[in-house]
């Protein structure tokens, strides 16, 4: 059995090639850039692309990505896999949560990753693979998320932290409990041609979210709070931070009821410590 992973370099990735490995699986990992061959890791890395720049491929039996899904379903349309091998794929929670947004970019995104996620059903379906689309909500664990860790390392330089008075509630999950899914989701036919949410195992407010952050910190920082009037004035004055402060009084949770009858996964609550906020692995941007 030969896996494919887009996006190995990426937070889920850093935990995903792992247990796959583990498993006994021959496993090829993505990447736009050249990478060291580390024969003992039991993963080989191959140079390329989505859609156009794709190496030469052996017959695959599982696919699995947790990048774009409109390229990916593009590269499915025009290469036809042989063996229609089994696609597992990332999406997000922010396909609904953003839906109805008071920001137009936020909607637009909300809209793009529904798209995508279609196009990858169909890209699927027109060549006989099964397939699974699970969406996270906000993850974190690996250093490499773009939402908590740029708080964590800019209150450790500074020493502040900004505590946002927010009352919507919040269920962080775990790179490597998005990782675990994926390994699970592989191995159990009932998920095909099933897109599932996927929370942690805690819900919070988001202020509580935030102080925990500051509470997992290596180095000791002066909290500052943000009450609702300052959030409401950075509301007009920062136009970049508006959508993320309208959601701070909105819910952006998920219903684990699927994931947790199908996998058997119970994602970890909401315990961060501060190995979470320094990076592992190479560069984020990597594929």
């Amino acid at each position: 059995m030969t896996v494919l992973v887009f996006g190995a370099s990426s937070q889920i990735g850093h935990f995903l090639l792992p247990r796959l490995s583990a498993t006994g699986e021959s496993v090829l990992a993505l990447s736009r850039r050249a990478r060291p061959v580390r024969a003992a890791s039991g993963v080989s890395w191959l140079q390329g692309e989505l859609p156009d720049g794709m190496p030469p491929l052996p017959p695959l039996s599982a696919i699995i990505s947790f990048g774009p899904l409109l390229a990916l379903a593009e590269w499915l349309e025009r290469s036809r896999p042989l063996d229609a091998p089994r696609v597992i794929a990332t999406s997000s929670m922010s396909a609904e949560t953003k839906r109805d947004s008071r920001v137009p970019a936020e909607r637009e995104m909300a809209r793009h990753l529904r798209d995508g996620e279609a196009a990858l059903a169909r890209a699927c379906e027109r060549h006989g693979s099964s397939w699974t689309i699970l969406r996270p909500t906000l993850v974190y664990g690996a250093g490499l998320d773009k939402s908590l860790t740029p708080i964590a390392r800019r209150a450790m330089r500074t020493r502040l932290f900004p505590l946002p008075a927010g009352r919507g509630m919040r269920q962080p999950v775990h790179a490597d409990d998005v990782a675990q899914a994926v390994v699970a989701a592989l191995a159990c036919p009932a998920t095909a041609g099933r897109t599932l949410p996927l929370g942690g195992g805690e819900r919070l407010p988001a202020a509580e979210m935030f102080a925990r952050v500051r509470r997992s910190l290596p180095r000791a920082t002066l909290p500052l709070p943000l009450p609702a009037w300052v959030l409401r004035w950075g509301r007009h004055a920062v136009p970049a931070l508006r959508g993320p402060l309208l959601r701070l009084d909105a819910d952006l949770i998920a219903d684990n009821g699927e994931l947790q009858r199908l996998l058997g996964i119970s994602p970890r609550p909401f315990r961060p410590e501060a190995s979470a906020w320094m990076p592992r692995g190479r560069a984020r941007d990597e594929d």
